[in-house]
């Protein structure tokens, strides 16, 4: 019963939030509108034999994009200890080629060339620690870094294939790649939440590591191992004048219990990050976390006020029961201007600078369209003009 006038409750709120006039809030010229294209975009849509095909691709893409006032794309770069650019470290990926490691155009670069013409900025988006999304390692060729270490504790399987995090050689090997990647015109670097994969992965290294080390805490010794990451990666894009930001968890406390993303050290300083990219995949009626109460405990967080704050928000929710909301699972089912209230309430924050959507093809794939979809972005566009 209690369910019942809970949907009934979002529906009334539903007609009346349709029947409310957009506020007048004029963004920033500079903000930040962006779209994730992830590595499922480029297998769809870049990845074919015919390469005359898969550029035209890009740039419909682009296009789309640029159509739909959007000035950013946070563009997958490496998801699983790959590249889709031309790499001395690591294989051409296999979502993009036809498998790991063959030879394929430098997709990155044209990717920046055509977005560029466009006034559009690239943000290059890598995952740092992931090898693979599944358990099998067969698809990991010899010329794929994670391959001879398949053998050794500095790659774990567990629902996954992730570099060990708390090893000097992992962390090297992502700083390199960063560099590379900052040899092209990117307009800045982004790193997503997966961090520690899991609480097995380091056993060993922080058994070492208390033997020859003053005590410390099992969680503050992982804390600690990816903050030597970012400080590291952080320098290397000073160098070169780019910008460097981290997209964590949007939940403050899975930072720290799960990912072992210290936010709130790289918020108070000049040497981690330069943005902030939470993932506030929330409604306004989540009963765990609720939107207007995440941005604020960002914004709070954000103690260098040159740290700029961008809000990644869930386009991938639209029109779909968000299961893990408990009261408020059925609020995107029954509102069809979520996203353009969350980005009016994102504008108010003093250190905000732009938001993203995740992902392209949720916006601009209409096989994935449901019934509040095209509402949806239509509300949106009215507050980008």
């Amino acid at each position: 019963m209690k369910k019942i006038f809970v949907i009934l409750f979002l529906v009334i709120l539903g007609i009346l939030f349709c029947n409310v006039e957009v506020p007048k809030v004029k963004a920033d010229t500079s903000e930040v509108r962006a779209i994730y294209i992830s590595y499922i975009e480029l297998n769809k849509y870049v990845k074919n034999e015919d390469i005359n095909v898969s550029k035209n691709n890009i740039n419909k893409m682009i296009a789309n994009v640029k159509n739909m006032k959007f000035n950013t794309i946070i563009l997958q770069v490496r998801a699983a200890s790959d590249a889709i650019y031309k790499s001395d470290i690591f294989p051409m990926s296999q979502y993009v080629s036809k498998k790991e490691g063959e030879d394929f155009y430098d997709v990155l670069d044209y990717f920046i060339k055509v977005c560029h013409k466009k006034d559009i900025k690239i943000f290059a988006w890598i995952n740092p620690y992931r090898v693979r999304t599944t358990d099998d390692p067969s698809t990991i060729t010899s010329e794929n870094p994670a391959y001879k270490y398949l053998e050794t504790d500095t790659i774990f399987i567990n629902n996954g294939i992730y570099y060990n995090p708390s090893k000097k050689e992992v962390i090297d090997l992502i700083v390199n790649g960063v560099k590379e990647v900052l040899e092209y015109n990117v307009d800045a670097i982004l790193f997503d939440d997966y961090f520690y994969p899991n609480d097995e992965i380091d056993k060993d290294d922080y058994q070492e590591f208390i033997k020859n080390n003053d005590f410390v805490e099992e969680k503050v010794y992982r804390l600690n191992k990816v903050n030597e990451m970012i400080l590291k990666v952080h320098a290397e894009c000073r160098k070169k004048n780019v910008k460097f930001g981290v997209s964590p968890d949007g939940n403050i406390e899975n930072n720290y219990n799960k990912n072992y993303a210290d936010v709130k050290i790289w918020l108070k300083t000049n040497n981690y990050v330069d943005f902030i990219m939470p993932q506030v995949y929330y409604g306004f009626y989540n009963s765990t976390k609720a939107f207007t109460q995440v941005i604020e405990e960002w914004e709070n967080l954000i103690k260098n006020k040159k740290i700029d704050l961008y809000i990644a928000l869930a386009f991938y929710k639209v029109g779909v029961e968000d299961k893990y909301a408990k009261d408020g699972n059925t609020e995107w089912m029954y509102n069809d201007d979520i996203i353009m209230r969350e980005i009016i309430l994102s504008r108010n924050l003093k250190n905000y600078k732009g938001f993203a959507l995740f992902r392209y093809d949720n916006l601009f794939d209409t096989s994935n369209y449901n019934a509040n979809s095209l509402n949806e972005i239509e509300n949106m566009k009215k507050i980008l003009k």
